[in-house]
């Protein structure tokens, strides 16, 4: 493989010829397309995989207000009026899982009786001691990658598709809540089109809202395009050629857990940047903050969020590695796409000398042993500003 290398690099030069930015060789195929569009989704608590998630997130919450060093992985699986809660968990908690899986679907707005089944088994020894140190240590809770992204398209230092979903979806919420004639399950969607790497105009804008049988289609439009889009998408963003689609599939009667299987972590895009940035593959609900799956990538999220809004860069996407019941990661990096003020080894200097990926500095920087994770269950993990890894500090350099 190696006495092929020249070779290999010479073929992929003729296909995609480079470019030097800064001293670094790239090829036009890392550059990435100047002109296109772009889509991410968002979907509302009345999905069924987003009851599955409020309802891990409300189990963790009611461990860790109970015993702050709880150590959980609790999730849940619900079809029709069948709910199953399963997992670990190595805590001084008493928790009442079938009364908080009840009162968490009875929240989100419906009504039916759900039975409950109940299979959680202590946490395994073995990973407890990995993650337990005896020097009051914190070891990560398993391997893996995590990824943190943050880019300069909207206030949240979110990408324009998926900031644009998510505030649709919460208004969608807040409309159902106050009209009769909707229910709780929906998705929403928007295409954002980029001309020169740069947001131009919403292409697309999909809305699908669960209903009560007497609506009509035509109800539904107007009621979703009055009070749910134009509240939220500036007028400058669409333009006569933006394209709306309300209820494509017509009637939506039949939703929630009775139209549709849900697990807790099958929405991890939803979650995180919409897909723009990578994600490590771990999902985030249920998982107590010595899960570095969860922990880590708000912390990744928490530092390319201060890089960009520092002026340090217009995008930046952080990756840590964590070996099980390690303190430190085994790798990091910074990636900028090329519009770093600095060069990417200089801003990973600066990331060094301004954070730390140690897992107890994690917990305790970002304060995770709180009751505050329901709150991320809904509406995607990142971008509210009342979250501690949101928060923005001056960086030293």
């Amino acid at each position: 493989m190696t006495e092929a290398m020249p070779f290999l690099r010479k073929l992929i030069t003729f296909l995609w010829p480079p470019v030097i930015c800064r001293g670094k060789f790239f090829l036009w195929k890392e550059i990435g397309m100047k002109d296109y569009i772009f889509t991410s989704e968002s979907i509302t608590e009345g999905h069924p995989d987003k009851i599955c998630d409020s309802i891990a997130d409300a189990i963790l919450d009611e461990a860790l207000r109970q015993d702050p060093y709880s150590n959980m992985a609790v999730e849940a699986t619900i079809k029709d009026d069948f709910v199953l809660i399963y997992g670990e968990a190595d805590t001084k908690a008493h928790i009442d899982y079938e009364t908080i899986a009840k009162s968490v679907i009875r929240k989100i707005g419906y009504e039916e009786e759900y039975t409950v089944m109940v299979k959680v088994n202590k946490q395994s020894s073995e990973i407890h001691h990995a993650v337990n140190h005896e020097n009051d240590e914190v070891g990560a809770g398993d391997q893996g990658i995590m990824f943190g992204y943050a880019c300069n398209e909207s206030d949240e230092y979110m990408p324009a598709p998926i900031y644009y979903a998510h505030k649709l979806a919460r208004q969608l919420t807040k409309v159902r809540r106050e009209n009769p004639l909707l229910r709780p399950d929906g998705k929403t969607q928007v295409s954002v089109e980029y001309e020169n790497g740069r947001m131009k105009r919403i292409d697309t804008i999909v809305v699908s809202t669960q209903h009560a049988p007497p609506a009509t289609q035509e109800e539904i439009r107007t009621l979703v395009m009055n009070e749910v889009i134009l509240p939220c998408i500036e007028k400058e963003m669409m333009d006569e050629d933006t394209k709306f689609l309300i209820n494509p599939s017509g009637s939506f009667v039949v939703g929630g857990s009775f139209g549709d299987s849900g697990t807790t972590g099958r929405k991890i895009v939803c979650d995180t940047y919409g897909g723009m940035g990578r994600i490590g593959g771990g999902c985030f609900s249920s998982k107590d903050p010595t899960k570095v799956d969860r922990s880590a990538a708000y912390y990744c999220r928490y530092v390319a969020k201060n890089i960009v809004a520092n002026g340090l860069a217009q995008r930046c996407e952080v990756q840590v590695a964590y070996a099980i019941g390690k303190s430190e990661p085994v790798s990091l990096c910074v990636d900028t796409f090329g519009t770093g003020v600095k060069s990417d080894e200089e801003l990973l200097a600066i990331i060094r000398k301004n954070f730390s990926f140690e897992v107890g500095n994690i917990l305790k920087e970002l304060d995770l042993r709180k009751p505050i994770y329901s709150k991320t269950s809904c509406y995607g993990h990142f971008g509210d500003p009342q979250f501690s890894w949101e928060k923005i500090k001056k960086l030293e350099y």
